[in-house]
């Protein structure tokens, strides 16, 4: 794992950009068992590569996932999003065949929505003073 508040640096920028996301499953049908959720955080560890992030942290249930990344401001989470569920989705299909009747409408094993709440060293509260309590010239 990851120290989360490790400060990372790009050619023009310096970020801590951690973004806690959760996939569910369609219908959150429970489908998971801990053999898929190990192959999934491989796969997932796999795409994350590809776009440079880190995945600091996941874990799941039967029906649902969460992941913990620290990605790149040049990084679309959309972008990101749509890989971390796509990729695994295609793979687990093809290895694990017990999950087949999971692919609901389209061949789809994740509902099409999620969530994704950004995350950051400070507070919401600490960093709306710190702003306000700038030294605005007059």
């Amino acid at each position: 794992m990851t120290d989360i508040g490790s400060i990372r640096t790009a050619r023009h920028c310096v970020f801590v950009r951690h973004a806690h996301l959760v996939f569910v499953t369609k219908c959150r049908h429970r489908v998971f068992t801990d053999r898929h959720l190990t192959r999934l955080e491989d796969i997932m560890q796999a795409v994350r590569a590809d776009f440079e992030t880190e995945l600091v942290e996941f874990s799941g249930e039967d029906n649902h996932v969460h992941l913990l990344v620290n990605f790149p401001p040049k990084i679309a989470l959309s972008k990101l999003v749509n890989s971390l569920k796509g990729v695994p989705s295609r793979r687990l299909r093809q290895e694990f065949p017990d999950l087949v009747p999971h692919y609901y409408r389209a061949n789809r094993l994740w509902s099409g929505s999620y969530f994704a709440g950004s995350l950051g060293r400070a507070p919401l509260t600490e960093l709306y003073q710190y702003i306000e309590q700038q030294n605005r010239p007059g």
